[in-house]
């Protein structure tokens, strides 16, 4: 039985390599000549290939050794990783992040909280689902993630922790060249009622059973926010949707923002949720620190306010 390789003998290789000599790599590592030999000798031995041609005054790498080379370069890599990783764990960093968010939450700020962890964090693997209405919570109670950003319109659950991380604001819109936005004055529910009203829908009991805000009975419903906004901008009805997805589109005139008499503009209250009793891991912390850091940046018109009674977005 051949004896294993290790991975100094590899990176006495790499050193040799790299700096073109035995001796070189001796000084480069603080070791002996005749300890770099050594050890090129028994990894030789233990492959059963010649690493180096020594037929001329300074040995030379074969094709073979070059090959081998390479893929010690690439062991090297990952046993780094693997100690970063361990060393990570052993100071409470999680092995893996993995978060549930809900699609209301605004996406620029994720990837700027998302680029800011992987540069704290580099060693660490992420796993993150935008989920549609309702799928957040899905995703803690499934086990398919650890941490969750979404609504709860019902409150807090028994078996959830929930913290407060932000308010998201929703406008009443409709595409400009749709009579509804040529109606004058505050509309009233009568107003409403004979144009299609696009809501959000999804499989779970959350999604299905959220009726309120519905104002009529011309209802299309759809399972995502984009998809829902395309229809918006194509002019087939009129919604709520976050303010951060259309204040470009009133700005430029694709969209008009509504003016409802009888109902306040729909804010929902966002929440860090996660199984109670189990601890958020250091990683996950941070990135929900510095998102509630971001959140207040951004203008008062898109995260703030009092929270008024939640309808169907």
């Amino acid at each position: 039985m051949i004896d294993p390789l290790t991975l100094d003998q590899m990176r006495v290789l790499v050193a040799v390599t790299e700096t073109g000599s035995f001796s070189a790599a001796a000084r480069k590592i603080g070791r002996v000549q005749s300890a770099i030999s050594q050890a090129i000798q028994t990894m030789e031995a233990t492959l059963g290939l010649s690493l180096f041609d020594r037929s001329s005054k300074t040995p030379v790498l074969t094709d073979a050794g070059a090959a081998i080379v390479a893929d010690c370069k690439a062991l090297l890599i990952q046993a780094g990783a693997l100690r970063a990783r361990a060393h990570s764990i052993s100071e409470g960093v999680e092995p893996e992040l993995t978060l549930a968010v809900d699609a209301i939450f605004p996406m620029p700020v994720l990837r700027e909280g998302l680029a800011a962890l992987k540069a704290a964090f580099p060693g660490l693997p992420a796993t993150v689902f935008t989920e549609e209405l309702g799928g957040a919570l899905e995703s803690i109670r499934a086990g398919a993630a650890r941490v969750a950003i979404c609504p709860l319109p019902g409150g807090p659950e028994p078996d959830l922790a929930a913290e407060f991380l932000a308010t998201i604001p929703f406008a009443p819109v409709v595409a400009s060249d749709h009579p509804l936005a040529d109606t004058k004055g505050p509309l009233q529910r009568n107003d409403l009622e004979p144009h299609v009203q696009l809501v959000l829908t999804g499989r779970t009991p959350y999604a299905r059973n959220l009726s309120g805000g519905i104002v009529g009975p011309q209802i299309w419903r759809f399972a995502d926010l984009a998809t829902r906004l395309d229809f918006l901008l194509a002019g087939f009805g009129w919604c709520n949707m976050p303010l951060h997805m259309v204040e470009a589109d009133i700005a430029a005139g694709r969209l008009k923002r509504l003016v409802l008499a009888d109902q306040q503009t729909p804010e929902f209250r966002v929440y860090v949720v996660s199984e109670r009793g189990r601890q958020i891991g250091r990683a996950a912390r941070w990135l929900i620190d510095d998102l509630a850091t971001r959140i207040t940046r951004c203008p008062s018109s898109h995260f703030g306010g009092t929270v008024a009674q939640m309808s169907h977005p």
